[in-house]
């Protein structure tokens, strides 16, 4: 077991772009649980109801585009952080095809906006950008891919995140070499992917969980597009326990960890559409779904997995929860909302965390 420090996010001062949306807000949370001094950037809530609001934790909140560098750089100089995590993005697939230039803007000019403004914040030592599994050329095929496999893109959206992943290698070479760290700047940037996150709080259009829980709190059927889709599902606590500890090694100094990291679940969890939705019926039976497949929808990917082999070597990061427990945990978050009026995730969050302790996985 690699012995994480409990205490080290106490007053970080830590900066979290996109913090309103499903995984910045969980990752809002976890950080004031570690007692970290966070302040968030992003728009609006995306929207009603949302886990930022429901969550309802005591933190500056900054109302801002990424696409507005001034705003950002204005942010950053009145907050000193220490670490950025850089999740502020348009994330629906769907939604790039109608809206390809908002997409594209806010995906790649955005993250060339943070990175700009944190090259001329001295107090920022340590960037995290957040992009996607999306932004590897998909070729359909049965493996995992690894981080050093070549970007792409077939929609707007994996493009916009297969060019952040580019920009984020450009500015590491250009205006953060490791060669130079600690004589001519002091900042270490590294990359994240995840799979497919769920849990509960997310209310975006087109996807898959939200969508069903939308659907059986007015006692309607889900209507399921694609449901040979297979993804590598995880719950959004598996990511963010990657996230904080990379982020933590970096803020300690780790320059051979400013690259690169793919955080995804293990082989189990990559299962397809139909398959979440049987399970998932098991914890709420008020789920029906009904099967309509259009032909004339844009392309989305069939099949894709990470190999995460990297983070278990180097880091001995592990998911924790199987895909039978990450869907039930998901779904009761969902059903107590809509029936008792709870909001479960600070349980999720303490119950995730006790779990990696019984099990002597690295948790933060």
């Amino acid at each position: 077991m690699l012995s994480i420090n409990d205490n080290f996010w106490e007053n970080k001062r830590v900066f979290i772009t996109g913090h309103s949306g499903f995984k910045g807000s969980w990752l809002a949370l976890w950080l004031k649980e570690l007692g970290a001094n966070v302040v968030g950037f992003s728009l609006h809530p995306p929207s009603q109801p949302n886990h930022f609001q429901l969550l309802d934790l005591n933190m500056p909140s900054i109302s801002g585009d990424i696409r507005d560098i001034d705003a950002i750089r204005s942010a950053l100089k009145n907050h000193r952080p220490e670490i950025v995590f850089h999740l502020a993005a348009q994330p629906l697939v769907r939604y790039s095809y109608n809206n390809p230039v908002e997409t594209l803007e806010t995906n790649i000019m955005g993250t060339i906006n943070l990175f700009e403004a944190c090259r001329h914040t001295a107090s920022v030592r340590v960037i995290v950008n957040i992009t996607s599994d999306k932004c590897y050329e998909n070729k359909e095929w049965f493996w995992g891919y690894r981080e050093n496999d070549p970007m792409g893109g077939y929609d707007p959206y994996s493009a916009s995140k297969g060019c952040a992943e580019i920009v984020t290698s450009s500015y590491r070479n250009s205006f953060f070499n490791l060669r130079d760290y600690g004589r001519t700047h002091n900042v270490l940037l590294a990359s994240v992917r995840a799979g497919n996150v769920i849990g509960g709080g997310d209310w975006a259009a087109d996807r898959l969980m939200p969508d069903i829980m939308k659907a059986a709190s007015k006692n309607e059927k889900v209507i399921i597009r694609n449901p040979r889709a297979t993804r590598p599902w995880q719950h959004v606590l598996e990511p963010l326990s990657g996230y904080l500890m990379l982020g933590q090694k970096l803020l300690e100094g780790r320059t051979d960890l400013a690259e690169g990291w793919n955080f995804g679940p293990d082989n189990e969890s990559t299962i397809d559409v139909e398959t979440v939705l049987m399970e998932i019926k098991k914890e709420w039976d008020k789920i029906e779904y009904e099967i309509k497949t259009d032909t004339n929808a844009p392309h989305e990917a069939g099949l894709l997995k990470l190999d995460c082999s990297k983070a278990h070597a180097i880091l001995r990061w592990k998911p924790l929860w199987n895909i039978e427990k990450t869907l039930a945990i998901a779904t009761r978050w969902y059903k107590e909302f809509y029936e008792n009026g709870r909001v479960l995730s600070i349980d999720n969050l303490k119950n995730y965390m006790i779990d990696r302790t019984n099990k002597r996985l690295v948790w933060t």
